[in-house]
């Protein structure tokens, strides 16, 4: 996917705040305020928006003291961290991987190996029950030598033979990360290879000696959103800033990526400038480094090249002329292609060959393409099918893959040299299977599975629906006992993120299944507007001014699960996290009676001052602009840092961030808890001093959060009385 940067997975760095002393003509070209708005943006819980401030981090230290202080002293904590670790640390996990040139090359962390080693074997050999593994870069090793608190964050090796890789690692768990050359055969970085600085990356290979690269250059090169401004070309042995600028976009971009596209039939350079988080234009560049814009619709994405077709999935409806006047019309949500061929020569795109169109509940979710084969998964009321597409004498034919009904399958590895396929099956309660596809087979086969990781027997899965405040019928998943008490009785857990087009869909419980859900409890995933589980319209339905409906999808989901008597107020907890944050942030905020407890993960909740921190600025997309005064409007009527009060009792919520998150700012959640410790509201905090946006570094850290997240659950929702 050319949108290289989403929410969940960015490589941006922020904006600094500006400093209210400055007077407002200074500073309103960023954030559109007057002096009136700017003081009432100035609140007194600024100081905590320095990430690294000493007054600010002996604050969350504090924070950190009396939460942990009640969380790991009860009862309950050794035994829930003991039971996450023996899950997250298993050597039973299916260690999953990228297939190139006939080995799986696989990211492993346990125990012995805290931050992991990158390591590959032979096709054959995996299959067995203990592999024989070939370690090529130990983590922990690396971090010891180089006194580094290293965190792996992935890597790319230049096809097709795959010996030369540029190697992505992160202090502290950081969106930034420092980018190194790695030679697979020597197993070494290479000496006076390419290293590109620390910062929020976007790189391509463009040939061995040469890469594609956009980062921080300097002043100037970064836009509003901290993203690549500009695309250069660097060759190898030349100083990085001397890099040729390839293309240039404007400040308020979100970003600019260029990456080339490595096929068995050739090569293509693409550029594409993101104006927004959802809107792009795209360019091919010619051999003689020609820009020429691609004309399909700003927000459609352009997923890549096969076998001299362009794949596009379009986000709403496209209509094109064709070359003798008539008229195609592609609906939103479908994935089509055109000649690249074609195009090039005559400008035009005159015709679009139909690959999958959606209907009212069926939706695209992914594609990928092998050597000879495209395969793409859709979700059917938000349960999965796979599909291949086979490309023959300029058309597609589609055909389903065997795999199981009722979960989610999604495509591991697919690579444009090989044509066999890694697939990943899992439901709530079936553990995860990987298929092989054999030459990309409709017809793939179990090649390692997960053992069970809790006791599920007991279990059962429904699919019900709640009716929001607008009428949308919106579906959520319920999983908990086949005997659950009829008198709403139940601790009930309700999860939701609602936002960028991500779907929420069945996965193995693990961890959650072992701590929650064996001892009776239920699980609920809500499957709300503003996710992308029935295409683009189900997502643009909750967008910018129309956010509410998110929060109402969720609310309504919290009252028929009451209605239905599966739980009351007092046992009903919710979680989210970042985007899933705001939306627990403002639903408590909305609607406090229905919760009584509220996990609130890595969280926006400022939503005045959201576009002027870190990362946040990508996001106007989704949700506005602060600075234009219609959209502030609307984002002050739900900000949660803005409408929590005095007046109202809250449930204990716990707010859960890292120091080290340079994507979602952690003052969103620092601010929040003081200013409701302040109106006198029951509150719990634990921020992670390092650990990325997912505030764990490590599969220990996970755990320990996970742990602290179910201890607050299960006392603050209480027992159950008898029966």
């Amino acid at each position: 996917m050319i949108r290289g940067i989403e929410l969940l997975g960015g490589h941006g760095v922020g904006l600094k705040l500006t400093r209210v002393l400055m007077i407002c003509g200074l500073v309103s070209a960023v954030v559109g305020c007057s002096t009136s708005e700017l003081a009432r943006k100035d609140d007194s819980y600024m100081w905590l928006e320095e990430v690294e401030g000493e007054k600010a981090l002996a604050w969350v230290r504090e924070q950190n003291r009396v939460s942990l202080s009640y969380l790991e002293m009860a009862p309950q904590y050794r035994g829930f961290e003991a039971e996450a670790q023996k899950i997250l640390l298993s050597d039973d996990r299916i260690p999953y991987g990228q297939l190139r040139n006939g080995s799986i090359y696989n990211f492993w962390q346990d125990k012995k190996s805290v931050r992991g080693v990158w390591r590959r074997t032979r096709l054959a050999e995996f299959k067995k029950e203990n592999p024989d593994w070939e370690v090529l870069l130990d983590v922990d090793q690396l971090a010891e030598k180089e006194k580094e608190n290293w965190v792996f964050k992935g890597v790319s090796c230049l096809p097709p033979e795959y010996e030369r890789c540029m190697v992505t690692l992160s202090r502290g768990g950081k969106d930034a990360s420092v980018v190194r050359e790695f030679n697979l055969k020597t197993r070494e970085f290479v000496r006076d290879g390419f290293v590109i600085p620390e910062g929020k990356t976007w790189w391509s290979w463009f040939d061995q000696n040469t890469l594609l690269v956009g980062t921080d250059f300097g002043p100037g090169t970064l836009t509003q959103s901290g993203y690549p401004m500009e695309q250069r070309i660097w060759k190898r042995g030349t100083p990085l800033l001397e890099a040729k600028v390839l293309f240039r976009g404007e400040k308020s971009d979100v970003g600019v990526w260029a990456y080339r596209s490595f096929r068995p039939e050739g090569q293509a350079l693409i550029v594409s400038r993101s104006i927004t988080f959802f809107e792009s234009k795209n360019f091919y560049v010619k051999p003689n480094m020609e820009l020429v814009e691609i004309p399909i619709p700003a927000d459609a994405e352009l997923q890549g090249l096969f076998q001299g077709e362009m794949l596009v999935q379009t986000k709403s409806d496209w209509r094109i002329k064709g070359a003798r006047g008539q008229e195609q019309m592609v609906a939103a949500g479908s994935l089509v292609s055109f000649s690249a061929e074609a195009f090039l020569r005559s400008g035009k795109i005159e015709e679009v060959r139909k690959i999958f169109e959606p209907s009212k509940r069926v939706s695209l979710q992914e594609a990928s393409t092998s050597q000879d084969a495209l395969f793409f998964s859709v979700l059917d009321n938000v349960k999965a099918k796979i599909y291949r597409g086979k490309f023959r004498g300029n058309r597609w034919r589609v055909q389903g893959v065997a795999i199981p009904d009722h979960g989610s399958a999604s495509v591991v590895s697919a690579n444009d040299f090989t044509t066999d396929i890694l697939i990943n099956y899992q439901s709530f309660t079936i553990p995860n299977r990987l298929y092989l596809s054999r030459d990309g087979s409709r017809f793939p086969q179990v090649i390692r599975s997960l053992p069970n990781q809790f006791e599920s027997g007991n279990l059962n899965v429904e699919q019900l629906e709640a009716v929001s405040k607008d009428g949308t019928k919106v579906p959520y998943f319920v999983i908990g006992p086949k005997e659950r008490r009829p008198d709403g009785q139940n601790k009930t857990l309700l999860y939701g993120y609602g936002g960028f087009e991500t779907s929420m869909t069945p996965h193995y419980l693990g961890v959650t299944g072992k701590i929650w859900s064996e001892p009776g409890n239920v699980y609920v995933i809500a499957n709300i507007r503003g996710g992308g589980e029935f295409g683009p319209g189900w997502h643009k339905a909750a967008q910018k001014e129309n956010r509410q409906r998110a929060f109402d999808d969720f609310i309504a989901v919290a009252e028929d699960l009451i209605r239905r008597k599966i739980t009351i107020p007092s046992h009903l907890g919710i979680m989210g996290g970042s985007n899933g944050g705001l939306l627990v942030g403002a639903v408590f905020v909305q609607r406090p009676e229905l919760f009584g407890a509220v996990v609130c993960q890595v969280p926006l909740l400022d939503m005045l001052r959201y576009s002027q921190l870190l990362a946040g600025a990508s996001w106007v997309g989704e949700y506005g602009d602060p600075a234009d005064p219609q959209m502030r409007k609307v984002l002050e009527g739900y900000s949660p840092f803005h409408n929590v009060t005095a007046e109202k009792s809250y449930p204990e919520v716990f707010f859960i961030t890292s120091t080290k998150d340079d994507r979602v700012h952690p003052g969103h959640a620092r601010k929040m808890v003081a200013k409701m410790k302040d109106l006198g509201h029951p509150v719990l905090y634990f921020e992670n001093i390092e650990g990325g946006h997912s505030a764990s570094a490590n599969l220990q850290q996970r755990a320990r959060r996970t742990a602290l997240e179910y201890v607050y659950l299960d006392r603050t929702l209480g027992k159950t009385t008898p029966k």
